[in-house]
């Protein structure tokens, strides 16, 4: 099993600390810690983690504004003013996994749409906490089980997700939709080569095809809009 290195941010020393050592016994390297976005945002600059733990409720700089913070700085990084992206590139966030006690929709919509790819509560087991780092490391993405019907239903009559386009959603072929789900389901695109037998091209030309269709320019807000628009099962 390859290593798999985090930074954890939260503004309880305790929280850290206990989150560190289980962590750290399952094999995981914990980097550095911090206690506020500003915090955070320095030492993922810094260490370049596979994964960063992040709190959303922090006093000063909390964890919507990092999320917001990373995600510019990242775009900027990768695509200088005179470089602009292309529609449905994605930018290389370190990926974010939210770790918080407060089972909000709003909250857990908001972060998403800035670009968490995955979603915990604080009751999760040593085990799951593990497994969802791995899965973010690797390119997957990861919600609580608990949360996904509740976020359903509050998509169902949100607004366009942050990143999507204000334009009709075109249907998507078969295939896209397979993809899709198995984004949703956490699948990095490797994951998903091997379960549909394609070749890895292959699923990331068919992803790229779907966040055009659905004025998406990155896979979380592709997969929201598409459970939003009923276009996944």
């Amino acid at each position: 099993m390859s290593p798999v290195s985090v930074v954890v941010i939260d503004d309880q020393t305790l929280v850290r600390q206990g989150i560190r050592t289980l962590l750290e016994m399952g094999g995981i390297s914990v980097l550095a810690e911090a206690g506020d976005g500003s915090t955070g945002l320095e030492a993922i600059r810094v260490h370049r983690p596979d994964v960063a733990l992040l709190d959303l409720r922090m006093p000063r700089y909390d964890g919507l504004w990092m999320l917001e913070r990373l995600r510019e700085e990242t775009a900027i990084a990768a695509h200088p003013p005179d470089d602009p992206p292309a529609h449905g590139e994605e930018h290389p966030l370190t990926p974010v996994l939210v770790l918080t006690t407060f089972d909000d929709d709003a909250l857990l919509l908001q972060a998403l749409t800035l670009g968490a790819r995955g979603y915990l509560l604080k009751d999760v087991t040593v085990e799951q906490l593990s497994r969802a780092v791995r899965t973010l490391a690797d390119g997957g993405t990861l919600i609580a089980p608990s949360l996904t019907d509740r976020l359903l239903r509050t998509l169902r009559g949100a607004p366009l997700p942050a990143g999507a386009a204000d334009v009709p959603a075109q249907p998507l072929s078969t295939r896209e939709r397979e993809v899709l789900r198995l984004v949703a389901e956490g699948c990095s695109n490797r994951q998903i080569a091997e379960v549909l037998h394609l070749a890895p091209g292959t699923v990331k030309n068919h992803l790229s095809a779907a966040l055009l269709k659905l004025g998406a320019r990155d896979r979380t807000n592709a997969v929201l809009r598409a459970l939003r628009e009923g276009l996944l099962d």
